[in-house]
């Protein structure tokens, strides 16, 4: 249990820009003190003392906003951001290095007894009042955008946006999008080419335009190379050097 709270505060540094110290996170950040409420609900929930384990759920509940059902299965290092309103229910089961915004629910849509929340993989991040209803998975490293409604699978490296959630980013694509986005600082958290985002929209286009004119060059190399010609091989600059000294 220490192991899993030392993981829970140390990946807040990861996540959080604002976080300065550890004494700090451990004492004002309601989504630490709620996960390590569940922790001890939790255990408190498998050797049987479920009434207590619901007691101490709902005083967490009461102290921080975030209700999480003892009897959830949640991995390493979860982090919940800012956390107000967030609701796990009870056979919700979260993977390792997932986050999670305020507002966010992953609940049920059956009364039916057995599984009826959702499974969230690993390096999975929900947006602030997103809702993931039913016992659906939700691919790893899958993103789910700010207010969409998920009521199906998502696959994995899959940004979900809207209402009912849809798939906008999928695959290799979102892949070099990804890889070239970060050489140069650039990062549009739950956006792609079909919102309404005119600064993202040119991002993405200027991405997969640079994505294009890279593979055009590499052939265009090879063909020199295979002629006799020869091609100078000095590394590139580095981008983010050429981002500081603009500072």
């Amino acid at each position: 249990m220490f192991e899993h709270l030392r993981e829970d505060i140390t990946c807040v540094f990861d996540r959080d820009p604002a976080a300065r110290n550890s004494f700090e996170i451990l004492t004002t950040y309601p989504g630490v003190h709620a996960v390590l409420h569940y922790r001890l609900a939790h255990l408190l929930w498998r050797f049987n003392l479920k009434w207590l384990a619901r007691v101490l759920s709902a005083f967490s509940r009461f102290m921080t906003g975030i209700e999480i059902h003892p009897g959830a299965i949640i991995g390493h290092r979860f982090f919940i951001d800012h956390g107000m309103g967030v609701v796990i229910g009870e056979t919700a089961e979260i993977g390792n290095d997932c986050t999670l915004y305020h507002a966010v629910t992953l609940g049920g849509t059956s009364w039916q007894e057995g599984k009826r929340h959702p499974t969230l993989m690993d390096n999975v991040v929900v947006g602030a009042g997103a809702k993931i209803l039913g016992p659906i998975i939700i691919g790893e490293k899958a993103r789910i955008g700010s207010n969409a409604v998920v009521v199906k699978n998502v696959h994995k490296e899959t940004t979900v946006v809207g209402i009912p959630g849809r798939e906008v980013v999928q695959g290799s694509k979102k892949t070099h999008r990804d890889k070239l986005a970060k050489k140069i600082g650039f990062d549009a958290y739950g956006t792609s080419t079909n919102m309404p985002d005119p600064v993202a929209n040119s991002m993405n286009k200027l991405l997969d335009h640079i994505h294009l004119m890279e593979e055009r060059m590499e052939t265009l190399c090879s063909q020199v190379e295979q002629l006799g010609g020869e091609i100078d091989k000095k590394p590139l600059p580095n981008i983010n050097r050429c981002f500081d000294d603009d500072k």
